[in-house]
């Protein structure tokens, strides 16, 4: 079996660098879009609250609804029942009796009179809720339309950036691959940590990118001779010569035009 070839340092900090830069562009396409894909999930979450809130009052409208039909039916029944004792008073032969279905006819009387406060509270109820209903229907409708905007401004945004975003992230896999597994989660630890993502960093004007700490000639000359890897001891990042990171940013620069 072929010995797999070794991949010398120099190797190495190219294929990091080639790496941050093609991870650096798909952090711009993404820092275009913002918060856009954010707010259009919450614009989403938000139509869909409310789409579930008149669902929910609709049917407690026609629940109330239910309710005054049944109550309409239990005033029936007691007239009908009211209607049978009186009948039955008429053919009573004593006075224990008539009292007796007078407490009856009384009851009905009092619960078609309870029936009737019930319904006229069922009915207030869903004037209140068709109230809500109506509001709530006229929030649903602005936020549709804002929701309807966003999702313009952002498939927009995705039509223009979408090819390349794809390529650099299929290059972006590639490359990290070509990394060993060690190299590759170190680069990940640290960009995950620092806040621009800037993981491998090359030197400027004697510094690290970005920072202000001076680096010590002698350090910098080991970084010059691409002989090992080093880590910045005030930002934590990998650091790479400047003449090698020009070098990779003009051959990217040509890969991303």
């Amino acid at each position: 079996m072929a010995k797999k070839k070794e991949i010398s340092v120099e190797e190495k900090l190219r294929a990091l660098y080639d790496l941050q830069l093609i991870d650096s562009r798909i952090d711009e396409i993404r820092n275009v879009r913002g918060e856009l894909p954010l707010e259009v999930e919450d614009l989403e979450d938000e139509v869909a609250g409310l789409n579930k809130r008149i669902e929910n009052l609709n049917q407690d409208v026609t629940n109330l609804e239910t309710d005054i039909n049944n109550k309409k039916l239990a005033i029936e029944e007691s007239n009908a029942l009211m209607k049978k004792y009186d009948e039955q008073q008429k053919k009573v032969r004593n006075n224990r009796e008539f009292d007796s279905l007078s407490k009856e006819i009384e009851y009905q009387d009092l619960e078609i009179q309870l029936s009737e406060k019930r319904i006229n509270e069922y009915k207030a109820k869903i004037v209140q809720k068709k109230e809500v209903i109506s509001k709530t229907q006229e929030k649903l409708t602005r936020q549709e339309q804002h929701l309807e905007h966003k999702k313009a401004e952002l498939d927009a945004i995705l039509k223009e950036t979408e090819k390349e975003e794809s390529l650099l992230i299929q290059k972006s896999d590639e490359f990290s691959k070509s990394l060993d597994a060690h190299l590759f989660s170190a680069y990940t630890r640290i960009r995950n940590k620092v806040k621009n993502g800037l993981a491998v960093v090359a030197i400027e004007r004697g510094a690290s990118g970005g920072s202000y700490f001076t680096i010590p000639p002698q350090v910098q000359l080991e970084i010059a001779n691409r002989k090992k890897i080093t880590i910045d001891e005030h930002s934590g990042r990998i650091l790479v010569d400047a003449a090698l990171a020009e070098e990779e940013k003009l051959k990217m620069e040509k890969f991303f035009s």
